[in-house]
């Protein structure tokens, strides 16, 4: 269409949004389909929260907001990042956007030039690149497969860093394979960052909270405070807190790059929902003790999976140490045929044809800049899993 933008060119719509509005087209035709593919948890919004939400609105809370979020969210932001990460921040340090993507988007939008590097592992949450290219950038996707339980080393770090590396996008645990780094890994990361001063770091926290056994989570400024000033730390209340959509996320960082995404903010969306505002506040400031049941939920879960993936023919399925998705290796999968007929010569294709025949949606691995493997979003009941578990292992007894 002639009148569309170059822009458009270079971005690609989300792999994840086509394959969940693809199950529910086919859910609505009436198959029996179990979708894998939506990154939310599928537990309702606490109630003290929905309660504080009902509350701003009784009490007329419904106008227009600061522009990058109201005095008490930021406040409980600031405090949240001091009791949990160790992180001291001030309000004129923090930015509230509507949902984290923008915050991830205002940042890329406000600092990228033309030519300007930016480092994304992969696999990477499928809108990372994209959001990059939007913003005049260039993506450099670094791999890190099943070998190094898909987690980059210092020296692919070291040896991706140029003198046009702007940022470098760390998301631990990580969308979509669940895995999660270290103190000692990302000590090692945040080692290689100190000898580069230009390159600064975009940590995406989002899902901080849904750690596994015993693992320690841990974010780059806290690890090394040398980094503080050059590290945009960002959450939300999506994953953690089940908002995904109340659409609240944040950040926090330097003043003069809080104050450029303000700016960019003030002229695309202005303030985020002033209700979902007020809901965010008591979901930081409010009880806490239903995280640690999620938690529980979700770890039985990913046992489930990783035990049931496991003895599908075929399948290597890692056990990741956070978030709520495993992404499978189906190198064994590849160049055969399914029982009903279809080729499967590349992870695409594997995902496709697991639809069309058993009715189980999945995202394939290429989406996510790393193939062939799948992701699975276990935020689902027990129940559904292990259904979806025994239909993709009869799909992969069926590969010949």
């Amino acid at each position: 269409m002639a009148f569309l933008s170059d822009t458009l060119a270079r971005v690609k719509p989300s792999a994840t949004i086509a394959v969940t509005n693809k199950a529910r087209e086919l859910k609505a035709a009436g198959r029996d389909i179990i979708g894998l593919g939506a990154g939310e948890p599928d537990f309702d919004t606490p109630q003290n929260i929905k309660d504080a939400a009902k509350r701003a609105i009784d009490e007329g809370k419904t106008k227009y907001t600061a522009v990058d979020g109201i005095p008490e969210l930021k406040e409980a932001i600031c405090a949240k990042f001091k009791r949990e990460n160790g992180l001291t921040y001030t309000p004129a340090q923090v930015s509230v956007g509507t949902g984290g993507k923008q915050i991830l988007y205002n940042a890329l939008m406000a600092t990228l030039n033309p030519g300007d590097e930016v480092i994304v592992p992969a696999p990477y949450w499928v809108s990372y690149p994209d959001m990059v290219m939007l913003a005049g950038g260039t993506p450099v996707a670094v791999a890190a497969g099943i070998e190094t339980n898909f987690k980059i080393t210092p020296a692919q770090l070291e040896a991706a860093i140029t003198p046009k590396t702007k940022w470098f996008i760390f998301n631990s645990p990580s969308n979509p394979t669940g895995a999660a780094y270290t103190r000692a890994e990302l000590k090692a990361l945040t080692d290689v960052l100190l000898r580069h001063p230009h390159v600064w770091i975009m940590s995406d926290d989002m899902y901080e909270h849904l750690v596994f056994d015993d693992f320690e989570f841990t974010t780059p400024a806290q690890i090394e405070p040398a980094l503080y000033d050059r590290t945009l730390t960002c959450n939300g209340v999506s994953k953690a807190y089940a908002m995904t959509g109340w659409r609240i996320g944040y950040a926090a960082g330097p003043v003069a790059l809080i104050k450029a995404m303000g700016t960019i903010q003030s002229q695309s969306t202005s303030n985020p929902c002033s209700i979902a505002q007020y809901a965010a506040v008591e979901a930081l400031n409010g009880p806490q003790d239903f995280l640690s049941e999620n938690k529980k939920a979700f770890q039985r879960r990913r046992d489930l999976v990783v035990s049931m993936l496991n003895q599908a023919k075929g399948i290597n399925c890692p056990r990741p140490e956070g978030a709520f998705y495993v992404y499978p290796d189906i190198s064994a999968c590849i160049g055969k045929t399914s029982a009903g007929g279809a080729q499967v010569n590349d992870d695409e294709a594997f995902a496709t044809a697991l639809l069309e025949e058993t009715g189980v949606a999945v995202v394939f691995g290429a989406a996510f800049g790393l193939s062939p493997n799948f992701r699975v979003s276990y935020a689902t009941s027990d129940a559904a899993l292990e259904e979806a578990c025994k239909r993709i292992q009869s799909f992969c007894a069926g590969l010949r």
